[in-house]
């Protein structure tokens, strides 16, 4: 039945190919935690002249889920994670566990897009606890790593075999394996339109930069904003107990923003590596290129270490750069859009309906709007005011590190004595977040599930580095407004999701 299927797409696309409806291909980058708050696209000068100054940055992009696992699968199901029921990075937390493998993944995007007669392609990093059982459904060639982010020692599902590397760089070995797909993929016989996607490991922990590339960024530091190393008491508990960092830990903040930076710069040549088969191969201008990351990242602000998983831009602001056909060069796009847009838009781009089933929408016809709107920056797409962010605390028995002076009953997570065993995370480390750009306002509501019921707020025109939490200043109507949007979106399924 299967085989069936698949001749059958492949007929359909030969038929529009003969009709003159060639469907283009795709091809998406996401990087694992790359922030945009502090200069995280810095590195990426090959990238950003290449994708963003060819096509469009969409300035206002955020994870749905500041957290790994989460994020990517709202990414391939183009749903909120209350919705596709992956919370965490744990199997018991629905990462790459049984509901994830019985449901949401037989019908993610690679499935659809292989279903209509696209060759698919994967390389990188899958999900945080995918181990190389067997190639996930929907992927013609499959390269997909173990477990977390890594850059040697690891081990690679490919294709019908597991296979264990030792000294091979990894954003090295995925930019080969893309290579060679993107060329078989536009020269072979088999001509029908690929969708390929690429996941490197940077700038995850353990921040490893390629050989060549240690020192580039020798003497940075980590980006000293306002909040950084500076707590304060109106933050959730999590954070508003934060004590300042000692030098020793700032001295390793700084180390590792560095290191980050460095591992990115392999990054930027795989995506000029990959854009330079596509003009050669007389592809690119068939090709949408999309680049992103799961999630953002904080570097010492309110004296937390290092880490995501916090309502704070640092953490959910991400790089969002497409180029292809119809988008115009350097549009600087402001409209709200979240990871979860991302499979409806690579649907639309192959002419393929939204299931009803996805929270995100299509920016297809916002991208090409835009473009024709003489680059016309404060076009907004219809139906969507605000964003939703949800995250649910991994903190429990399991977390527990003995090398930090904390209890097992505590259920802290994230707690490590290089970050001077300030715990990044707890049990309940629970929230839900509405970005708010209604009425042109730029504000973010949050409401925390602890034993305070803590809320906070911020006006980020104002105040861009949520440096003074106002939701007591805000109109008692105001909150209650937010709360019950809050509720709403926390709920929303489908078209229900589009305010």
């Amino acid at each position: 039945m299967a085989s069936f299927m698949l001749s059958l797409a492949i007929s359909i696309f030969c038929v529009a190919w003969v009709l003159g409806e060639q469907l283009p291909n795709i091809l998406l980058i996401i990087t694992d935690d790359q922030d945009v708050e502090l200069h995280g696209m810095y590195p990426m000068y090959e990238t950003s002249k290449l994708l963003g100054r060819a096509g469009a940055q969409l300035q206002n992009a955020f994870t749905p889920t500041p957290i790994c696992c989460p994020a990517r699968a709202s990414l391939l199901t183009g749903q909120y994670a209350h919705n596709h029921r992956t919370f965490n990075n744990s199997v018991s937390g629905g990462c790459n566990g049984p509901d994830w493998l019985d449901r949401s993944e037989r019908r993610a995007l690679p499935v659809i897009l292989q279903n209509r007669g696209y060759r698919t392609f994967f390389a990188g990093k899958y999900l945080n606890e995918f181990r190389g059982a067997k190639v996930p459904p929907g992927w013609n060639e499959f390269h997909g790593l173990h477990g977390n982010s890594r850059y040697y020692n690891y081990t690679m599902r490919e294709n019908s075999q597991n296979v264990s590397y030792t000294s091979a760089y990894l954003t090295d070995l995925l930019r080969d394996r893309a290579v060679d797909f993107l060329r078989n993929a536009t020269q072979g016989d088999e001509q029908r339109p690929f969708f390929a996607m690429v996941a490197p490991p940077a700038p995850h922990a353990p921040y490893t930069p390629a050989p060549r590339h240690r020192g580039v960024f020798a003497n940075t530091k980590a980006l000293r904003t306002p909040s950084f190393n500076n707590p304060t008491e109106d933050k959730h508990w999590l954070v508003g107990s934060s004590a300042r960092l000692a030098d020793e830990t700032v001295a390793t903040i700084d180390r590792y923003f560095q290191l980050r930076w460095e591992s990115l710069l392999a990054v930027d040549e795989l995506v000029a590596a990959l854009v330079a088969v596509l003009s050669e191969t007389k592809s690119l201008d068939d090709t949408y290129i999309i680049y992103t990351s799961d999630n953002g990242y904080h570097m010492g602000q309110f004296a937390q270490p290092f880490d995501k998983r916090q309502p704070y831009e640092t953490d959910i602001h991400i790089p969002l750069l497409i180029r292809g056909p119809g988008i115009a060069a350097g549009i600087h796009l402001h409209a709200p859009v979240s990871l979860i847009d991302l499979a409806p838009t690579v649907l639309d781009f192959a002419g393929i309906s939204v299931p009803p089933y996805m929270d995100g929408r299509s920016i297809h016809g916002y991208l090409l709007q835009a473009g024709r709107a003489d680059r016309d920056a404060s076009l907004h797409p219809p139906h969507r005011h605000s964003l939703l962010i949800e995250y649910w605390g991994e903190g429990n028995a399991n977390t527990y590190n003995p090398s930090c002076p904390w209890r097992r009953s505590d259920r802290l997570a994230e707690c490590t004595p290089e970050a001077a065993c300030h715990c990044q995370d707890a049990w309940n480390n629970t929230f839900a977040c509405l970005r708010d750009f209604k009425y042109n306002v730029d504000r973010i509501y949050c409401q925390f599930s602890d034993n305070e019921h803590f809320s906070e707020a911020y006006d980020l025109t104002q105040d861009p580095y949520q440096m003074v939490n106002i939701v007591y200043d805000l109109l008692p109507i105001e909150r209650a407004i937010y709360r019950l949007r809050l509720q709403n979106l926390t709920k929303c399924s489908g078209h229900s999701c589009l305010v």
